[in-house]
């Protein structure tokens, strides 16, 4: 399993509907913060989320949040260098 690309620092926040999400959790998608298939052969795999009602969300976008797919600020302690 390779690791998470870092794709941002900062969050994504964002007002999501209710629904079913998949949120990337490889870093390579184009379509971040959501999957659109580009972890393929990375062993890692999107992560599915469902929202109940109209809400605002923070969204990990540099993929090491230990409350994925939402931010807990992990960001805060990775090293300069990797971003």
């Amino acid at each position: 399993m390779s690791e998470p690309v870092v794709y941002d620092r900062n969050p994504a926040e964002l007002e999501l509907e209710p629904g079913e999400y998949w949120w990337c959790s490889c870093g390579r998608s184009m379509t971040q913060p959501f999957c659109d298939g580009s972890h393929e052969g990375t062993g890692l795999e999107p992560m599915p989320f469902v929202v109940g009602e109209k809400t605002t969300v923070w969204l990990c976008n540099c993929k090491h949040s230990k409350d994925k797919p939402f931010c807990d600020g992990s960001h805060n302690d990775l090293p300069d260098d990797i971003f």
